[in-house]
């Protein structure tokens, strides 16, 4: 007789699944909120150069127009707005080069174009002449292409238009003159704004990073640790725009009347963004030996995570006191205790001065350990403090000694 058989259970009915288009649809909120918001910022990094291109426009057809007698002055309003257009980098350097690239490209085609005549490969030759000349003089994108262009207006439009040479580079530099003036004189950029609203997309990730990365070393997540390696390197064209955003805030102080009694603000503020963007640097290479670690199986003791959560605290906290031009005291405190746990996770120092630490950290955790205190060495001197004084303080942390 068959054995008794218990009666099947009721299966509860399978989960259902989440499709892509539920997904994409639930998140939709969430990624409008963040394209607005994306949009308000450049909407707010840019809005003064939307102005200055107007007006430079405006003032580069009106001297054409009025006072070289140019029907049609097309080049200077096209200059002026590119010279607005490079205000995030050097726009005097990239003025000269635009100009220089005209004559250049005047020249040779006004020497050239007599002896060959116009066809296909004459315009090629004159345009590589063109851009060779440019290249020896270690010239820039702005003077290649001007130099290109020129060169090429000139072998293709030169014989039928006899008066052509002139305008073109009258035009290129009231163009030029036009954009300086507005960008230097009328109405210049505000150097520290410009600088904090760039440093935005820039400090904001690499912090909230730092937090994921050491909430992930705790859980020993490496795909986790990757994907914060993966975004701290994404800030690399961040990081370029900062830099030029940085150079023309000293240009802008530098020439721009109304912005001198900003130089010895900005200075201190340039210190700090250049030393900040530095120690992110410091920050990539940690996350990758710390992902090496984990790849490994080496230790990584819980005091190497706290440390990395308490530096990405003291970023957020010198900002705070930078934008305020507070003392960044609670700054400082937080580096110098993360360096401290920092020691602690390498171990105790041992008798032995062949090795000096009884090891808690494989191969990899101590080179981290290592480029982590010249990243708080970076902050340090961000906050304020001069290199010798901020090497003292990491020193001193590291030997065990008390600091102020």
């Amino acid at each position: 007789m068959p054995a008794k058989q218990e009666p099947a259970a009721d299966h509860d009915p399978p989960p259902h699944r989440v499709s892509r288009v539920d997904r994409a649809w639930a998140g939709l909120p969430e990624r409008v909120r963040q394209g607005l918001r994306a949009r308000a910022w450049r909407l707010r990094l840019y809005g003064l150069l939307i102005v200055q291109a107007g007006v430079a426009a405006s003032l580069a057809w009106f001297v054409g127009y009025q006072f070289l007698d140019n029907p049609a002055p097309v080049l200077a309003p096209t200059t002026a707005v590119g010279i607005v257009a490079a205000s995030m980098g050097s726009r005097l350097r990239r003025t000269i080069e635009l100009l220089v690239g005209v004559v250049l490209g005047l020249a040779v085609g006004d020497t050239l174009m007599p002896l060959f005549g116009i066809g296909a490969w004459q315009t090629g030759v004159v345009v590589v002449l063109a851009i060779i000349v440019a290249v020896l003089l270690k010239g820039g994108g702005a003077l290649l292409t001007q130099a290109g262009g020129t060169a090429v207006l000139i072998a293709t439009l030169e014989p039928p238009v006899r008066d052509l040479s002139v305008p073109r580079f009258v035009d290129a530099a009231v163009g030029g003159l036009a954009g300086l003036a507005v960008g230097l004189l009328l109405v210049p950029i505000h150097p520290q704004r410009t600088v904090r609203r760039l440093a935005e997309p820039v400090l904001d990730p690499a912090v909230d990073s730092l937090h994921a990365l050491a909430a992930a070393l705790c859980r020993r997540d490496s795909a986790a640790v990757q994907r914060c390696l993966r975004t701290l390197r994404e800030l690399g064209p961040g990081l370029a725009a900062l830099h030029d955003g940085l150079d023309a805030a000293q240009e802008v102080v530098r020439l721009a009347p109304l912005r001198w009694h900003d130089r010895g603000s900005l200075a201190f503020y340039t210190n700090a963004v250049r030393n900040q963007e530095r120690a992110l640097h410091g920050c990539r290479s940690v996350a990758r030996r710390l992902a090496k670690a984990l790849r490994d199986d080496e230790p990584i003791p819980e005091e190497f995570p706290a440390a990395i959560d308490l530096l990405a605290s003291s970023v957020q906290t010198l900002r705070c006191a930078i934008r305020t031009r507070a003392e960044p005291d609670e700054a400082r405190r937080q580096i110098l205790t993360a360096v401290d746990l920092v020691d602690r996770a390498q171990g105790e120092t041992a008798a032995d001065p062949t090795r000096p630490y009884t090891h808690r950290l494989g191969y990899s955790g101590m080179i981290a350990a290592g480029e982590f205190r010249t990243v708080a060495h970076d902050l340090l001197v961000a906050s304020g403090l001069d290199m010798d004084t901020a090497v003292t303080l990491v020193r001193r942390t590291v030997d065990g000694d008390e600091w102020d």
